[in-house]
């Protein structure tokens, strides 16, 4: 193995026709292992790593997947993309897949193991934005936020207070506990920083889940992270509601930016796949922007709610039957 090509993969998701798989390769990328310390220079060098790293473009990846094989090349970013149908029934839950990344000769460079999920078709699924509808980010106003990624580790970041207990509540609703409803993760944040996130998920028992977050950025654009148009979130929605059109979700986002609007095009387009629409009131003064934005869903036969603590919301998910 070369010790100096790395390949990262991503949890995935899919069902027998349609399973998606994202990663990147890289041709250097900086020791990143994580020390918990609340000493701030340690924790603004551990993320400054995170953004230190060389994608390596145009090289061949190969995933193997329950002994089948697909071929793909990565962006010019070292970014891939799987997705593929399998040759034979996958039942529900996680499933492992390995990746290699290979040269021009067909010598394996390295090779990176991730998981996709397989919800049951009869399954509730959950998209939740990430920043301050999870975690406390200031996401609006970029000098907070960057202070709250500088000075704090995965195990130092605050989550609103029963927004973890809420979603394990609705991860085990309707379903058995072997077969979690899934939780899909869509955020502003970069790939650089997937693993502070799934480590921050897992130290405040959040549910597992795929992530499907914004393009990697160098060092030098670490003062724009977390900053992403419109539009990206949106496709980023839309692309796993197309891959599970016989599911029904429910809808987590906050007022603070863009998920409002954003939610309630995509009721507009896809009205019977939507069960439910959340925002976290983060921002009072679009509380009436907001509320105005859900009745626009509410026409579409789809329930919202518009809370402020997650005690609310949880009211609100027990009192519609999503959680029993």
């Amino acid at each position: 193995m070369n010790k100096s090509v790395s390949v990262k993969v991503y949890h995935g998701y899919g069902h027998k026709h349609n399973l998606v798989v994202y990663g990147h390769v890289f041709k250097r990328k900086a020791k990143s292992k994580q020390v918990y310390s609340n000493n701030i220079l340690v924790n603004v060098i551990h993320l400054l790593k995170l953004f230190i790293l060389k994608p390596y473009p145009l090289v061949e990846v190969r995933l193997q997947f329950f002994g089948q094989t697909v071929y793909q090349k990565t962006e010019h970013d070292g970014f891939f993309k799987f997705e593929w149908a399998a040759d034979e029934d996958v039942q529900a839950g996680w499933h492992h897949v390995k990746v290699a990344a290979v040269d021009k000769d067909g010598k394996v460079l390295n090779t990176g193991e991730g998981k996709v999920y397989v919800p049951h078709i009869t399954q509730y699924a959950f998209i939740s934005d990430v920043d301050d509808t999870v975690m406390i980010s200031h996401s609006a106003t970029i000098g907070r936020r960057l202070r709250e990624l500088f000075i704090k580790n995965p195990h130092t970041r605050k989550t609103f207070p029963d927004a973890a207990s809420h979603y394990r509540q609705l991860a085990l609703s309707h379903t058995d506990k072997n077969q979690p409803n899934p939780f899909f993760y869509v955020s502003s944040s970069e790939w650089n920083l997937y693993d502070y996130l799934i480590e921050t998920f897992r130290f405040n028992k959040l549910p597992d889940g795929a992530f499907l977050l914004n393009t990697l950025k160098k060092w030098s654009d670490l003062l724009k992270t977390g900053k992403t148009g419109h539009e990206g979130k949106l496709l980023r929605v839309m692309r796993i509601l197309d891959a599970f059109p016989n599911q029904k979700f429910i809808f987590f986002g906050d007022n603070s930016q863009h998920d409002p609007i954003i939610y309630t095009q995509i009721v507009e387009r896809y009205p019977q796949n939507i069960e439910a629409v959340y925002i976290r009131n983060i921002r009072p003064e679009k509380e009436d922007e907001t509320q105005l934005l859900m009745q626009r869903i509410e026409t579409h036969d789809v329930r919202t709610c518009l809370f402020k603590d997650s005690n609310e919301a949880i009211k609100h998910s027990n009192a519609i039957g999503l959680i029993q």
